[in-house]
């Protein structure tokens, strides 16, 4: 190699190193920050969840000797004649697609007059009517009517015939 070329040589090598090493030993002024993600979450689609049924109950009982329209007794006493048919307006609350409410009707000591049920779809609050009758007339005496719910007592009633 000729002493020219390998001056130049040296005296490139070398500034390459003093560049190599000045880089190096420089601090990063002014560095822009890291970018932040702006993105908004996408928009939901799927409907909030619907709210729960709230739960058939028994809310009261009536009896009467008649009902109205609306199903409920239009004068309500618990005293009754040998020849009325008695009436039972059951009030209820809640929503239920599907319950089952039944009167049991009783005689002194525990004596089955007349059982029966009905199925109901109530959305809100709602009457249903049982009632009993017997042409030849009741016996004078204590009886009660007994409310279940899904096959559960939930209420009675206590009347009488004189």
């Amino acid at each position: 190699m000729k002493p020219l070329q390998s001056s130049l040589s040296l005296i490139a090598l070398g500034f390459a190193g003093a560049l190599l090493l000045a880089a190096c030993g420089k601090k990063e002024e002014n560095a822009p920050p890291p970018p932040v993600a702006t993105t908004t979450p996408p928009a939901t689609t799927t409907p909030p969840p619907a709210a729960p049924e709230a739960a058939v109950s028994v809310a009261s009982i009536d009896l009467g000797t008649a009902v109205g329209p609306d199903q409920k007794v239009t004068t309500p006493t618990t005293t009754f004649g040998a020849k009325d048919t008695i009436y039972a307006a059951v009030a209820t609350t809640g929503s239920a697609s599907n319950a089952t409410l039944g009167a049991k009707w009783t005689y002194q000591d525990g004596q089955t007059v007349n059982d029966s049920s009905q199925t109901i779809a109530p959305t809100g609050p709602a009457v249903t009517t049982f009632h009993i009758s017997k042409p030849d007339g009741w016996p004078a005496g204590n009886y009660k009517v007994e409310i279940s719910l899904n096959g559960a007592p939930v209420s009675s009633k206590d009347f009488s015939v004189q």
